[in-house]
């Protein structure tokens, strides 16, 4: 799968949703590139056990899908998440948030800006200026639409050492996180298999833990994607108890094949949010895998598998 821009809301954010149906989404991967959950500063108007429509959750775990996985209209996902109780569709772009909002619903992370595709990022000296340049932009937005999360990506390593990616994510975040610590928004980094995303550099959590650390900022943290973590080094509830004050959001999907969070998969996803609960986790989790059934009746299977 190609990369793609991933603010052309024609385009999936990790492949091409446009002409793709529901069938063929499941053997799509995701493609390039625009995360700390219910704020710190308390931005989120969304409050533990609340949703949209009035659906009982038990109120640990805040739900939330992503917008790219399912092939259809985004009002049309809109209404389907607040039906189910969920409190977000995230990957959105700016121009969408509205939509979400109109349905009762946030955006949990915003989608990523145009300079900060995934194979493009802050681990580039020569690219830190147009992505702090569009951040600039962008997080007075996202503060002022009261989203909780921003998106970036390290970029892929084109041979680069990690110690030279890790120091140069570390200058280029903290050109930004001054502006987000202002605002009371999340910068986060998200970490994914280079399995799929070839050569994609923060592909391992303590390369993503060491940025955090350099960074030195409660306004950055980590996506950690529980697919691709298990892709990448498994042993993923030990990982989130060791390192749960680096994580800032959560994104699901079952291993192997991305698809439902099911028994058909390896990973045991009711344990696993368990864990996230036990941490003091309060945001919110990211449904993000392609359906291979129905996406509506896999969804809220999904969300009942992450309420406990």
């Amino acid at each position: 799968m190609t990369t793609r821009d991933r603010n052309d809301p024609t385009i999936t954010r990790r492949g091409a949703i446009g002409a793709l149906g529901v069938t063929a989404l499941a053997a799509a991967a995701h493609a390039g590139g625009g995360v700390n959950t219910a704020p710190a500063g308390g931005a989120s108007e969304f409050q533990p056990g609340a949703s949209a429509s009035g659906v009982a959750m038990k109120g640990r775990i805040n739900h939330s899908v992503c917008r790219w996985c399912y092939g259809m209209p985004l009002p049309e996902l809109c209404k389907n998440a607040a039906g189910m109780g969920l409190k977000s569709v995230e990957l959105l772009n700016p121009d969408e948030w509205a939509v979400a909002k109109e349905h009762g619903l946030t955006c949990a992370v915003a989608n990523s800006v145009k300079s900060n595709p995934i194979p493009r990022g802050f681990n580039r000296v020569e690219n830190h200026d147009a992505i702090v340049k569009e951040l600039e932009e962008r997080l007075p937005l996202v503060k002022e639409a009261g989203l909780p999360n921003q998106i970036v990506f390290s970029g892929n390593r084109g041979g680069q050492d990690d110690k030279e990616g890790i120091k140069n994510c570390i200058a280029g975040l903290k050109r930004i996180t001054p502006l987000a610590e202002q605002l009371g928004v999340t910068i986060v980094m998200e970490l994914l298999n280079s399995k799929d995303h070839t050569d994609y550099q923060c592909d391992h959590t303590p390369y993503g833990v060491a940025i955090c650390e350099g960074v030195g900022s409660a306004r950055f943290k980590l996506l950690y994607d529980i697919y691709h973590m298990q892709r990448m080094e498994g042993d993923v509830i030990d990982t989130i108890r060791k390192h749960a004050k680096h994580i800032g959001h959560y994104h699901t999907g079952g291993v192997p094949g991305r698809a439902e969070i099911d028994e058909t998969q390896e990973l045991n996803y009711a344990t696993i949010m368990k864990a996230i609960v036990e941490t003091g986790y309060t945001g919110y989790v990211g449904q993000e895998f392609i359906p291979r059934h129905d996406p509506m009746a896999s969804l809220r299977k999904a969300v009942e598998i992450c309420d406990v």
